[in-house]
């Protein structure tokens, strides 16, 4: 029995399912923490108390909620276009998933005789992959925006397209730099490139901190995240896009919003600080290394969830104005400044690493 199941397990199709169905699991049960955290967080930042309920400390607030969503009742306007409008949720939800498919977490590992690749998809045009799905994000957002047949979900689709587009040449262009110091495409190597100490990072000897910083305003947007919230901007529009959605599909919104949230993390920790490397060596080696390498790369992501959180509840929305004179007349020529100096380190052997 146990050869048997050895030789189903050594199956790559098999472990294949086994990792995306981990990793999806992971995912939702991040998104479920991250929901805590941040009505937490809001209430330390605030002076408040937060959720105190459920469980100590609130901490099965998250389970209390998706309990709550499950049963109440799903109401579609008369006028709206079903098909769309059941559909946008799921497009939303599931492109920021797919964006994660091309991170790696952690090493390639060994298992006996299995050997597993930490990364779903280990593609040579992986990055490319990844900003095409967190573009495709966008359609489900103005979908809803169209399909609800409300003036304000309708502006909150339009308001998301313009940032979008606005945002999404600044987070292309910061990623050149990288590419031209890595001579690649695929993310695996970009991490193995950044191994070793913490100054071989891309954000440091790699000289991308100016492209790390546009790359992580640029995100901000991307995820529609304070101070970038103008697509559902409660002030203005009630809650924009999703201002007619009920029950789980009003929940698909928002899980989606903390998925790409944690798939933009893993992206800038992947591409600019080293990925699941420490930093520093360790006199560590098989299952112990792998684990910490893994752990480290929680960790650099979770720092950057807290700052999502942090960032929200510490700025204050942008009007509509700052919003694209930042992206077109701020961000836009530094990405293309990035460019110029990193190709010049590129072609004059500069490298600080």
């Amino acid at each position: 029995m146990t050869e048997k199941l050895l030789a189903l397990l050594t199956k790559p199709f098999v472990l294949q399912f086994l990792e995306v169905f981990i990793v999806t699991q992971v995912l939702m049960v991040s998104v479920a923490a991250m929901t805590w955290v941040e009505r937490r967080g809001s209430a330390i930042i605030q002076f408040r108390v937060g959720p105190n309920r459920v469980g100590p400390a609130g901490l099965l607030q998250p389970i209390a909620d998706g309990i709550k969503f499950i049963f109440k009742e799903e109401v579609i306007p008369a006028d709206a276009n079903k098909p769309v409008f059941v559909l946008a949720p799921a497009i939303a939800m599931i492109t920021s998933m797919c964006a994660f498919a091309v991170i790696p977490f952690g090493p390639t590992v060994q298992i006996g005789e299995i050997t597993i690749d930490l990364v779903i998809l280990d593609l040579d045009g992986g990055l490319l992959y990844a900003l095409a799905a967190t573009s495709l994000g966008v359609y489900g957002i103005v979908c809803a925006g169209w399909a609800s047949r409300s003036k304000y979900a309708l502006i909150g689709g339009l308001r998301s397209s313009a940032q979008m587009i606005s945002y999404e040449l600044s987070l292309g262009l910061s990623l050149i730099g990288v590419l031209l110091v890595s001579g690649t495409l695929r993310p695996t190597l970009i991490v193995e490139q950044q191994a070793g100490w913490f100054w071989n990072w891309n954000a440091l000897g790699g000289g991308q901190l100016l492209g790390f910083i546009i790359f992580m305003i640029a995100g901000y947007a991307e995820t529609n995240r304070l101070p970038f919230d103008l697509p559902e901007a409660e002030s203005e529009l009630v809650a924009g896009y999703h201002t007619e959605y009920s029950s789980m599909k009003f929940s698909m919104f928002f899980m989606a919003e903390y998925i790409a949230m944690i798939t933009m993390s893993a992206m800038a920790v992947t591409l600019f600080l080293g990925g699941y490397h420490l930093g520093f060596p360790v006199a560590l080696e098989g299952w112990s290394l792998w684990t910490l390498q893994i752990l480290a790369f929680a960790a650099k992501v979770g720092f950057f969830m807290f700052l999502f959180v942090w960032v929200r509840w510490t700025l204050p929305r942008f009007r509509y104005d700052q919003l694209m004179t930042l992206g077109w007349k701020r961000l836009f020529p530094l990405a293309l400044l990035n460019i110029f100096i990193s190709a010049l380190l590129v072609a004059y052997d500069k490298i600080p690493r």
